[in-house]
């Protein structure tokens, strides 16, 4: 086959996405990846949408990629359990981070770390593996962009609690700040100093943190059984950072999920903060939805936010590269549900 056949092949991928507006940027969210993680047969699936965002990140303008955490099953588990997963943490890491290296040096990924990258098997304690896997050297993309890091409870600085800053035209500055999974009360005091600061009250900002929303009811998570402490849940985290905050307008969490319909894998809910302004809060976490807790780890999806150049909107799409990949089963590959497809309208 001549160079001339092979270019034009590789012109016409199943999966290439567009914006609805070419003007518009773009962010990608990612729910929990340990469904994919747990079993080596559905990493190739978490590696097929780092791959696939990789491929869009031109035609998509995206900016930055934004995943809920729980990276792995368990964060230090030797033994493994075979009815829930065939792999140990250290294998879990590496796939991950394997995973993730097709972003490293082209787009800035933000994770909020989940229950499940703490203690042993689910937040006993304070141990993570996260900061060996992802120092911040790993990713020239957060060295332009990471303004501010806190410690995590190990007395170590790591992305566990960061803040990155993106400038783009129609939306002027954007701060993504993450938290660790139930942020101590310092963890929340640094973040509020922060995007209250003189450089960032101006700034739009889109909170990340692990644990937030109930699946479908959206009520906020409270008195979780994890070990782990000081912490706060989500009730705590929005009656101390979210609700008094001037600036933030969107936060985004995975953690809860139930194996049902889609609906009991997403959760959305809009509320006034102190100031009477709209705080658009979602949850993302589609792990159960290839085949329940113990299936294929979520059949791909993920959600596109547009970003249109109103500098007010941002319309998000649930999307799999999947199903999307194969002309066979293109026609699946978006959702289209009114919980699945809508505009968030930014004031």
């Amino acid at each position: 086959m001549g160079a001339a056949t092979l270019g034009a092949v590789a012109q016409h991928r199943a999966d290439r996405q567009q914006l609805d507006d070419p003007a518009s940027f773009s962010m990608i969210l990612l729910g929990d990846p340990q469904g994919y993680i747990k079993y080596d047969i559905n990493q190739p699936l978490f590696e097929l949408q780092t791959v696939w965002i990789a491929d869009n990140i031109d035609n998509l303008n995206i900016k930055a990629v934004l995943c809920t955490g729980d990276l792995v099953e368990q964060n230090e588990n030797l033994a493994r359990n075979r009815n829930m997963l065939n792999q140990t943490s250290r294998q879990m890491w590496e796939a991950v981070s394997h995973a993730f290296r097709y972003l490293d040096n082209k787009v800035p990924y933000i994770i909020s770390t989940g229950n499940h990258d703490y203690g042993y098997r689910s937040s006993e304690n304070s141990r993570t593996k996260f900061p060996e896997y992802f120092p911040i050297e790993r990713n020239n993309t957060w060295l332009d962009c990471t303004v501010a890091v806190y410690p995590n409870r190990n007395g170590d600085e790591s992305l566990e609690n960061a803040a990155f800053e993106f400038q783009q035209p129609k939306w002027g500055n954007i701060l993504i700040v993450c938290n660790e999974f139930a942020p101590r009360d310092e963890v929340l005091q640094w973040t509020a100093d922060l995007i209250n600061s003189d450089r960032f009250k101006n700034h739009r900002v889109i909170y990340i943190t692990h644990s937030l929303l109930d699946e479908r009811s959206a009520a906020r998570t409270d008195n979780e059984p994890y070990a782990i402490t000081p912490h706060n849940w989500g009730q705590q985290v929005w009656d101390k950072l979210i609700q008094p905050s001037h600036n933030i307008v969107l936060a985004l969490c995975g953690h809860e999920g139930e194996v049902g319909d889609f609906e009991d894998s997403i959760a959305y809910r809009v509320d006034k903060n102190t100031d009477g302004r709209n705080v658009h809060q979602m949850m993302f976490n589609v792990q159960t939805l290839g085949g329940g807790w113990e299936g294929n780890g979520g059949d791909g999806w993920l959600r596109i936010l547009e970003f249109k150049p109103d500098g007010n909107t941002i319309s998000v799409k649930t999307y799999s590269p999947l199903f999307g990949i194969s002309p066979a089963t293109k026609h699946l590959a978006h959702r289209t549900d009114a919980y699945d497809r809508f505009d968030i309208i930014l004031e």
